[in-house]
Parts: C-alpha cells; structure tokens; sequence
C-alpha cells in the first residue's frame, strides 16, 4: 500500500484517479482550492463522493502558495509521500487569453512548490498532467510525443510548456523520475461543463441552443475518463523522464458529435454556428503508440459506449445538473 498526494482533486479527472487509487487499497491526501473557473457545484459533487471514502483526506489549499511545501499546511509534522500526482490546473484555451496570469500562477509556480516539495522531501515519482494543445498549429496527424512543441498558440499551453520544462530540469538536476501525461480531450460522467461533451448532453436534453464555433467540421480525438485515469496511474511506473499522449485516439468531427448525441438522447439539437475562435485548435488526435509501449495501455471503452454513459449519468443527476453553467 503506498501513499499519494493529489492535486486539484475535486478535478474531473483527479477525482477519477483517487477512486482508483483508494480502490487498489491506497490511501491519498487530496488538495484543491475549489476555484470558479467554472460552475463549483460540479467540483463539490465529485469531492463529496470522495470524501466517504477510506483512506481519503482532503486540504483546501492552492498549488500556487507556496505554504504547501510546509507540512503543517496539512496537519502533519513531516511529508511521507510515495509519488505526488499533480492534476491541478487551470485549463481552458479561451479562458486563458482573458486571465493568462492565473494560468501562469496555478500552471506554472504551483507545478515549481510542488517539484520543491518533492525534491525536499525525497518524494522519488512526479506526475504533470499537460495537454495537447502544446502541439500549436497544423502538427502531423496522428501527433507523436516528438511533433514540436515550442510554438503553443494561447497561455494555456505556454504555461503547460513552461511545467513541463521545469519537471525536466528537477529530473536532470535532482534525479525525480517524472511522467508527462499529455491530456487529448477527455470526456464521461460529471465532466468539465465547459467543454463541448457536458455542454451538448445538456443543451440537448434541456431544448437549448447548441452553440457551435465555425462550420463544426473541425474534429477532436477523445477518450473516455477511465481509460485516462487508468493510463494516469500506469505512468507511476519508473521511466526516468517521459512524455506520453494520453487519450484523443478516436476522433469525431463536432457535427457528427452533435448527431451521436442526438441520437443517444432522443432529441434534436437547436444549432446556432459563431466564428472560428482563433485559440481552438483545428484539429485533435494523437499517437497513443508510446503509451502502449511504455505503459501497455489502450483505451477500452469506446466512443458510443462512452457517450452513452455520460447520458445515463446527466439523467441520474438532471435535477441539479441542468442548472450548471456552460458558458
């Protein structure tokens, strides 16, 4: 049984990886500073059900201060952590164009406490969760670990590039083996409501608008959350320093997503096109090859089945879920 420290654990897909991890017998302390970057009732949700389970301590607390490098943050007298899981951030393409400065703050300076914390405390294993949006414009397809990465297109991946070159230099200078996990879209049950799977299942079932960004041609990869949250913990494996692309292995154009998801709901969406917002990317979808040679993953559920889940869940829960925010 080890002992794991998680970061932005009321997180999609945080919350995932700490059932998983409590499942297999773990215990985990959790942090999270609750923020609005959307709707919080979705984060309380998830950290609710976390917090009946055994073994599951929760911190309110920011990444950022950098009072979490002292244990008596956490009650406790010393840290004792078999590997830190840093799942913590703030994501979001448009929204980082508003605010950068957040970004940078949670992205970067807390990913810095967090390597300190390790590498003060001889915590051996990090964990970054990054994303794919640090492949910039026109990356081949499907994108490989070694596309570049040196020219993202909005904060968000800057600031994402900036951690991920720090991991690099704690690893190099004091010996932390590190995983980068790069994140493709991820979707399922109590998602992110500011992404497009959330926000469709909703507008549908509810009878509103659906909001489209351009001719919805564009396409994403996706995968569904257990599949990422079982990659996640694969990644706690020794590697040295590695970074793997996790998820975005089937994709589906935003038109087609917008049908599958009509169809699985019995309703016909009210579509309303906008213009092409210059932070999106046009494209997703990833080359998973090297998770599975590293980590012998792949995903197991697939995009219909995941979709279907997620449905079956907004209806469980449509009483408080159909007044969450998707802005």
């Amino acid at each position: 049984m080890a002992n794991y420290l998680v970061t932005g654990t009321a997180g999609f897909i945080a919350s995932r990886v700490v059932e998983f991890l409590i499942r297999d017998g773990h215990t985990v302390v959790g942090i999270d500073n609750m923020n609005d970057a959307y709707d919080v009732r979705m984060k309380e949700y998830r950290l609710e059900k976390l917090k009946e389970l055994p073994g599951f301590t929760f911190h309110r607390l920011n990444v950022a201060d950098r009072s979490i490098l002292d244990p008596a943050a956490f009650g406790l007298s010393s840290f004792s952590f078999d590997a830190v899981i840093n799942l913590a951030a703030r994501a979001g393409v448009r929204a980082s164009t508003e605010d950068p400065w957040v970004f940078v703050e949670t992205n970067v300076t807390g990913t810095l406490n967090l390597l300190e914390l390790c590498r003060h405390n001889n915590v051996r294993k990090f964990i970054l969760a990054s994303t794919s949006s640090i492949y910039g414009a026109n990356p081949p397809y499907p994108t490989p670990e070694d596309a570049a990465s040196d020219r993202p297109l909005q904060p968000y991946a800057a600031s994402k590039k900036g951690a991920e070159a720090l991991c690099h230099s704690y690893h190099y200078l004091f010996d932390i083996d590190v995983s980068v996990v790069r994140y493709f879209t991820v979707y399922g049950p109590a998602g992110r409501p500011d992404l497009a799977m959330f926000r469709f299942v909703q507008w549908i079932s509810e009878g509103r608008p659906v909001r489209v960004n351009g001719d919805g041609e564009q396409s994403r990869g996706f995968t569904y959350l257990d599949d990422i949250a079982r990659g996640t913990l694969q990644a706690l494996k020794p590697l040295g320093f590695e970074i793997i692309n996790l998820g975005g292995h089937e994709t589906i154009t935003i038109n087609r997503l917008i049908k599958l998801t009509e169809e699985l709901i019995g309703k016909e969406a009210i579509i309303e096109h906008g213009p092409f917002h210059p932070a999106d990317m046009r494209n997703n979808w990833a080359d998973v090859s090297r998770a599975g040679k590293l980590l012998g993953w792949e995903p197991q559920v697939d995009l219909h089945e995941g979709m279907k889940r997620l449905v079956d869940w907004y209806n469980a829960e449509r009483s408080w879920a159909k007044e969450i925010l998707t802005p």
